[in-house]
Formats: structure tokens, C-alpha cells, sequence
């Protein structure tokens, strides 16, 4: 007891000379401290050992976990890896390895898959591709929400096109031009159908329109109304302006949400509605009949104070809601919206499918309305589907590659990314700027939106001062080392300075092809990405329209190679599990030559003694022969054939 109390005063005492910076007295209590520690582990138990190593790993494991420890173990590996991410944190939060981990959550279907299916599944499969840093991959997991920024001609298009090339469920696609079409149609038709929907006429005849949607479809119902007009409202609404904009944008969707339920109770289109809008007096007679036969008296309330409230205030909800239904004077986009068509549109069976949808949209041309709406219909149809699926995802996801979002889709990302992931919807949003957020969604809830992001690109290309400061603020800082010289060139001190890891002048003239990535859990990444018509798959379909002949005899040949092979590959696979096998016996049979070696040289080298030597008291006793027996001097003496008495 004494020995314990003397090494716990001597360890406190080198604690606290060592803090206090006395390194020399601090030694020496440790050296002193040696001689009872020696002694006491030589009248120690084998459990005082064990009670020893289980304390010091108790306290070893509170010094490394508190926060100062942490805070400061962190900071040293910033600095040692210049505030980016290393290899080792690459492999283990967003490498193809990481992602396999966590295929049975992302998708359910594959929770029964053992060791070896899982290993050689691909990644693609469970996760998105982000860029490539030396041999490695980035990823994230099909479940997060990836949003790309870059000014245009950065790339932007080609990195997302191969994310429709991956993605392996059905697919959503909004853009403003044909270039995504033109390059992932092709190949996306070997997986499921493809569909077009062109309300702008973009491109022709080449590109026209394969499916309709009437944004009558589901109005029946009160909240698919008022989900509807919002989406509408939406896409011709802009953040700012302070409450007075809010507050006529509330007032157009209450009035267009009430006349869009009006319209599918009784019969009517989407052209009745936009009449409506014209001619007041035309709603007044129509509408409120329409709208008794509803379950929900609000709508008739909104429509009363709507109809009955002075001509100033009617006349600014009416310019409000006008611009949503403007694409009526565009003929394709009426066209795309015939009455009845849309029911038609099967959401289920699309998913089913794996089907790619392509919706292609100009701000200038007033049809972004109308591709926000298919979007959001699509989209809360997948996710009411995903409320029954297995563990409540769709399986495989459902990915909205969103191209020029804020023009053509202004859909409520604020909660979308925030719910969708979760239930097997993946959203990638591809933006010009973060700016273009800020005039869209407004700073709230473009601040939301980015919170809810599981990774974010930028590309560069950007000019705005805010956005290139912001992107290098989250980039966060690194210690880069500093020399001072004298007048004649000296080294006269070494020290260190904080400057950004990327700073905004580096961030806005990003090599073309590289990106810094910012994903959850992983320090900054700088990146190359890979352009989709770089794309071994791209680059044989461009061969086989190049050159169809000698793509033709190449298809033949590989088809009889893999024939050949398909034949060889049974006696392969026995021949090597048959070597594996030998393999195996030889190193077994080895291993016990060694055992059996090693324990005759032991029991040769163990000392051996009488005295230890175990007597069976129970074993058979062995008696010598006797041969003969005589008398001499009154004793009888025994011979045995060896002589000896």
C-alpha cells in the first residue's frame, strides 16, 4: 500500500511540474517513480495486471476523447495535411469501399447480397460520383443532396450528363437546351423508355414532345390543388421585393389553387382557368357553383373575398397569377398541356420502368410554369409511393437531375432537400452561381437549401465577390510556413501565417476540369472531374455511328470471345479451386511438421527429475523372473538372470 501511494504522489507530481514547464524535475519524479512501479509489479497478481491496463486504457481513452484533446489533434492534422482532405480520409468516408457499407440502407433491396456480391457490386448503384483525386474516387451516397455551381462553359453539362448515364432507377431531367438529350438519350434507351416533354418546341420536330401533362391532373383533390398553383406561382415568382411580395404571391395561390379545383370538379381545362383569370365576371358566375360539390369550404371562402374585394386589389392577384398560366399563348406548350392527357401519365409505372424523362423548358418563352409543375407532380408522386415501399424508399431511386433549376424548375427545394433523400428521391441541382439562389429562393431559404446539401461543387468561372468569398470561407484555412531574410539574404526566423486553403482569385480561375468539393464529413477536396463524352460507353457509341462496319465486326468478335470463355471458364474455376485446395493441404500439413518440431525440441530442453516424475499408483507391477533361490546363514537369497542380488 505504501509503494502504491508513493508512485501515485510521485505520477501527480511529474503531471504537474510538466504542465507547469518544468521538464527537468518532471524527469526526474518519473525516474523516481520507476523504482516502486518495479518493485510493486513484482508482488502484483496476474489480475493486478489485468486491473492496471484496463485503468490506464480508461484514463489513456478520457485524455484522447475530451474536447481540448480533440480540438488540438485536429488542428495538428489540419496543419499536417494542409487543410484538405488526406488519402486515409478519402478511403474511409467516400471511397466505392465506404459506399458498398452502406448499401443495405440506401437501397433495401440489396440488404440480402453476402460479403463477395456486395464487394464486386457497383458502386454506381449505391452512389454518385463526385471527381477523382490522384487514383482516387470521391463519393456520396445516392440519399445526399449534390448541388454544382460553375459559370457557364465549365462544365457543368458534361459532368451531369454522366450522372444520368449512372443513375440506376428512372430519371428526371430539366434543362433549357438539347445537349443532355442528344448525349444520354441514346444510352438510357438500353435501360428503359424515353420520354420527351418539350412545351417550348425546342429543337424542332427532332425533339418534339412524346408525353402531355395537364396541370388539371389530381386537382380533385384539395391539397394536390394547392400543391399545383404553388408550383405554378413558383416558377414566375421572385425573392425579394419585402412583404408586399409575399403577400400577393399568398393571395395567388389561395385564388389560383381555388380555380384549378374548380376546373377538375367540373369537367373543365386548363384554358377555362385561364379564362377565369381574364374575366372576373365569367369566375363570378361559374366558379362558385363548381366549387360547392368540393369537401373543403376554404376554397369558396378565398374565391368570396377574392370576388368581392375592391378592382385595385383584384387587379394585383390577377397580374400575379397571369404570368403562370402565360404559356397558354404558346401553342407547343398548349399542345403539351391537352385536356385529359395528363391522366394518362403513369408516375408508378415509369419508376417501374426505369424510364428517363427529359423536360426541356425556357425561362424566356413563359414555359417554365408548366415544366415546374410536371416536376413537382412526378416528384410527390414518387414520394407518396416511397410512404408503402420497403422501409419507406424507392428502391431504385429516383434521381431529378435538375439543369438550370432556377429557370426553368424554381421547385421548393428548401424542403425538398430535406425530406427527398430519405425516401429515395436524388437530387442534383445544377446552378450558375450562388447568387442565382439568392434572386430566386430568397437568403433564407437558399441558407436552408445549402444546410441541407450532402455535397457542393463548384466549378469556377464565377465573377461575383460574395459567392468566391463565401465558397473560400468554407474551404477553411491552412498554416502556410514563412521566411524572413535579412539584407544580405539570410534566413533571419521561420514562422507560419493562416491563409485560405483556396483563395477567391484561385477559386475563380479553377482550371477547366477542376473542381473544389465540399461534402459532409470530408475536409475540402480539390478534384478533376470527368466530362461525360469521356465516357467509355459515349465514346463506343460515337464509334459505332463513326464507323458501323468495323463496330459490327468488333461486336462479333468480343461476342465469340466471350463464347470461347463462357466454355473455358467451368474447368478454370475447378482448376483453380482444385490448386486452392492442394495449396491449402501443403500449408496444413506443413504447419504441423512445424508443431510437431517444435514440440520435440521443447520436451528435449526440458529439464527433467525424478522427484517431479508423477508416480501411477494404479499401473501394473512388473516383476523380474527369478531363476533360483538357496539358504544361506538363515536367509534365502534370490538370483535374477542378470546377477544382480
Amino acid at each position: 500500500m505504501n509503494l502504491l501511494l508513493l508512485l501515485l504522489v510521485l505520477g501527480i507530481a511529474a503531471a504537474v511540474l510538466w504542465r507547469r514547464g518544468s521538464y527537468a524535475y518532471a524527469l526526474l519524479c518519473v525516474l523516481l517513480a520507476g523504482f516502486p512501479a518495479w518493485a510493486l509489479l513484482h508482488q502484483l497478481p496476474w489480475w493486478g495486471y489485468l486491473i492496471a491496463a484496463v485503468g490506464g486504457a480508461a484514463v489513456g481513452w478520457h485524455h484522447l476523447s475530451r474536447s481540448a484533446a480533440l480540438v488540438t489533434r485536429w488542428s495538428s492534422q489540419s496543419r499536417r495535411k494542409a487543410g484538405v482532405a488526406s488519402t486515409f480520409d478519402i478511403l474511409r468516408h467516400a471511397s466505392a469501399r465506404a459506399m458498398r457499407q452502406r448499401a443495405a440502407t440506401v437501397r433495401p433491396s440489396l440488404a440480402e447480397l453476402g460479403r463477395w456480391a456486395r464487394w464486386r457490386l457497383p458502386a454506381v448503384e449505391v452512389a454518385i460520383e463526385l471527381c477523382r483525386t490522384g487514383w482516387l474516387t470521391v463519393w456520396s451516397p445516392i440519399e445526399d443532396v449534390v448541388m454544382i455551381f460553375g459559370g457557364p462553359r465549365t462544365g457543368k453539362t458534361g459532368w451531369l450528363a454522366g450522372r444520368i448515364l449512372d443513375a440506376p432507377g428512372a430519371v428526371l431531367v430539366t434543362s433549357t437546351r438539347t445537349d443532355l438529350y442528344e448525349l444520354c438519350a441514346p444510352l438510357r434507351a438500353q435501360r428503359g423508355p424515353v420520354y420527351v416533354f418539350n412545351p417550348v418546341g425546342l429543337g424542332g420536330k427532332a425533339f418534339a414532345s412524346t408525353i402531355t401533362f395537364d396541370p388539371l391532373t389530381g386537382c380533385t383533390d384539395p391539397v394536390t390543388a394547392a400543391e399545383r398553383a404553388s408550383d405554378l406561382i413558383a416558377a414566375v415568382s421572385r425573392a425579394g421585393g419585402g412583404g408586399d411580395r409575399e403577400f400577393w404571391n399568398g393571395h395567388a395561390r389561395r385564388v389560383l389553387a381555388g380555380l384549378l379545383h374548380a376546373a377538375a370538379l367540373g369537367g373543365k381545362s386548363i384554358q377555362d382557368v385561364g379564362r377565369w383569370v381574364a374575366d372576373v365576371d365569367d369566375a363570378a358566375r361559374e366558379v362558385p357553383p363548381l366549387l360547392r360539390r368540393s369537401t373543403v369550404q376554404a376554397f369558396e371562402q378565398d374565391l368570396a373575398q377574392f370576388l368581392g374585394t375592391n378592382t385595385n386589389t383584384r387587379t394585383s392577384i390577377t397580374s400575379t397569377v397571369a404570368p403562370a398560366l402565360g404559356w397558354l399563348n404558346h401553342p407547343d406548350a398548349e399542345r403539351s398541356a391537352k385536356a385529359g392527357a395528363g391522366d394518362g401519365f403513369d408516375v408508378e409505372r415509369l419508376l417501374a420502368e426505369r424510364a428517363t424523362v427529359f423536360l426541356l423548358g425556357g425561362e424566356e418563352t413563359q414555359t417554365g410554369p408548366l415544366v415546374c409543375a410536371l416536376t413537382g407532380h412526378i416528384a410527390r408522386e414518387a414520394r407518396a409511393l416511397a410512404a408503402v415501399a420497403p422501409k419507406g424508399r424507392l428502391d431504385p431511386n429516383l434521381t431529378l437531375a435538375l439543369d438550370e433549376a432556377a429557370l426553368i424548375s424554381p421547385v421548393p427545394l428548401e424542403s425538398w432537400t430535406a425530406d427527398m433523400g430519405g425516401r429515395g428521391v436524388t437530387i442534383i441541382a445544377a446552378f450558375q452561381s450562388r447568387a442565382q439562389l439568392l434572386a430566386r429562393w430568397g437568403e433564407h431559404n437558399t441558407a436552408t437549401i445549402l444546410n441541407n446539401c450532402g455535397a457542393v461543387m463548384v466549378f469556377g468561372g464565377t465573377r461575383d465577390r460574395d459567392d468566391l468569398q463565401f465558397w473560400s470561407t468554407l474551404a477553411g484555412d491552412r498554416d502556410e510556413p514563412t521566411l524572413t531574410t535579412d539584407m544580405h539574404g539570410r534566413v533571419a526566423s521561420r514562422t507560419t501565417r493562416r491563409v485560405p486553403v483556396l483563395p477567391a482569385a484561385q477559386l475563380a480561375n479553377l482550371p477547366s476540369g477542376r473542381v473544389m468539393l465540399i461534402r459532409r464529413g470530408l475536409a475540402p477536396v480539390i478534384g478533376r472531374v470527368q466530362m461525360a463524352w469521356d465516357r467509355r460507353d459515349v465514346r463506343w457509341r460515337a464509334f459505332q455511328i463513326a464507323h458501323p462496319a468495323l463496330a459490327a465486326w468488333l461486336a462479333r468478335w468480343a461476342a465469340t470471345a466471350h463464347r470461347w470463355w463462357s466454355r473455358l471458364a467451368g474447368p478454370a474455376v475447378a482448376t483453380l479451386r482444385w490448386i486452392g485446395a492442394l495449396v491449402g493441404r501443403c500449408c496444413r500439413a506443413i504447419r504441423a511438421s512445424i508443431v510437431r518440431a517444435w514440440r520435440r525440441v521443447r520436451d528435449h530442453l526440458t529439464p527433467t527429475s525424478t522427484h517431479d516424475v508423477p508416480v501411477d499408483l494404479d499401473a501394473p507391477t512388473v516383476e523380474l523372473p527369478v531363476q533360483a533361490a538357496h539358504t544361506s546363514n538363515g536367509h534365502t537369497h534370490a538370483h535374477t538372470p542378470g546377477g544382480a542380488p
